[in-house]
């Protein structure tokens, strides 16, 4: 399947043009200098776990997430979305309908001081080939590529297995577990599997942990 790229939410073309990678970009990358970043799952850890949202007026942002994705970006993390869109490969909405509740995402932060890089977004189902789907480290590695991402000063947050397996796939500085969505059952079925997390209980937590426990980005 290929992927769609999707100009900034003010600028969207009526039909998307084909493009190799599928992404919801919204400022231009930044080059000459590595720069930290924090890559964060959408659905469950970002915004409220709503089983293959399709509509934007179901978007739903967790309590305390602007809040944390303000203290990361204040203290100079870039921010990016790394998202699994399997609903798309499996016939249960369209791209269209994932772009548009990226749009409404987009600007919900936006209205709240909230600024995103890129989203990243991979639509196959789990048997389909894909060159993105998580765990693949790919699309952390087209941020690196597109905006000088240092991976080793970075950071991955998302609330299952495979969002912590693309951080660390990725040679990411740590992954994060969050305790919403999924991540609770997560840390009581798979505690063996999470040895080399942190755990905290919400997107407030992480970006807590992250800025005690890094240095200040340059």
């Amino acid at each position: 399947m290929d992927l769609l790229i999707v100009k900034p939410c003010s600028q969207q073309d009526a039909k998307p043009r084909k493009e190799f990678n599928s992404i919801l970009g919204r400022f231009k990358p930044q080059f000459g200098g590595m720069n930290p970043a924090v890559f964060l799952d959408r659905d469950g850890t970002l915004i409220a776990e709503k089983n293959y949202l399709r509509r934007p007026e179901d978007v739903v942002l967790l309590p305390g997430a602007v809040a944390g994705l303000k203290k990361l970006a204040g203290a100079g993390f870039q921010l990016f979305i790394v998202s699994n869109q399997s609903g798309v490969g499996r016939g249960y909405f369209t791209l269209a309908d994932v772009e548009r509740v990226n749009e409404h995402l987009c600007g919900e932060l936006a209205r709240a001081g909230v600024r995103l890089e890129k989203i990243y977004f991979a639509p196959e189902a789990p048997d389909q080939p894909s060159r993105g789907r998580k765990p693949s480290p790919q699309f952390l590695f087209d941020a690196r590529d597109e905006f000088g991402v240092d991976l080793v000063q970075s950071y991955m947050i998302g609330d299952k297995l495979i969002d912590l397996e693309c951080g660390w796939n990725a040679g990411v500085k740590q992954s994060i577990l969050v305790r919403t969505g999924y991540g609770a059952d997560l840390e009581q079925v798979e505690p063996e599997k999470l040895k080399r997390a942190v755990v905290v209980d919400d997107l407030t937590g992480a970006s807590d942990w992250i800025l005690k426990n890094s240095q200040p980005p340059t």
